[in-house]
Parts: C-alpha cells; structure tokens; sequence
C-alpha cells in the first residue's frame, strides 16, 4: 500500500558529504513523525535524526552539527544531509515513516535502505 524509494548513498571520502532523501508513494493521507536510521556492520541499529511533522528535529550527540534532517511534505519526501563524513559513519541507513494511511489509522514503515560508505 506504501512504498519508500531511498536514494544518495554511495562511496565518499572521508570529509565529503552525501544527501540522502526518502520518498513515499501510495495511499498516502500524510506523513507524521519519520526517523533516519543505521546499521554499521556487527552494530545494533541507531537512530541518528528524527523530525516531527511540524519540523522539530533531534539528533544523536554522534553526528549532531554534521547531520541534517529535514523534509518537503508536498512531495511526501524526507532528506539526510551527511556533511563532515568520517568513516565510522560507514552503515546502511534506513528512513522510517509514520503514515497515516487513513482517517483514523498511521502505520510505520521502513525504507530497505541505502549504503554509505566513508573511506579514509
């Protein structure tokens, strides 16, 4: 019913920087909450950046001032701006989103994720 496309990983060098974007299709009312996440191998996943639907955001204390969330709620789209990569944020990172998929129900979904790897 909701499909999220995410693009802008690829390889950077380190001190390079990369945007990610997260777009979401289908039946679709609205957007509230969304989070961008990742996966470094052997780590649990983390939550780096997080925004409200009325543009609030918050930020791990590991990529604080070089992380940038933010979103375009006619295009359903959220974007990842990475700048001052360092290798350890080398990860897969994944959006989530809160969609409301109707009047009085939102369901969560997550993107399958784009690599980003930082080389030194």
């Amino acid at each position: 019913q909701v499909q999220l496309v995410e693009s802008g990983g690829g390889l950077v060098q380190a001190g390079g920087s990369l945007r990610l974007s997260c777009a979401a299709s289908g039946s679709i009312f609205s957007i509230n909450a969304v989070g961008w996440y990742r996966q470094a191998p052997g780590k649990q996943r983390e939550l780096v950046a997080a925004i409200t639907r009325g543009g609030s955001t918050n930020y791990a204390d590991s990529v604080k001032d070089r992380f940038t969330i933010s979103r375009d709620n006619a295009k359903n789209t959220v974007y990842l701006q990475i700048n001052s990569l360092k290798p350890e944020d080398t990860a897969v990172y994944y959006c989530n989103v809160a969609v409301v998929v109707d009047f009085n129900r939102a369901m969560n979904y997550w993107g399958k994720g784009t690599l980003v790897t930082v080389s030194s």
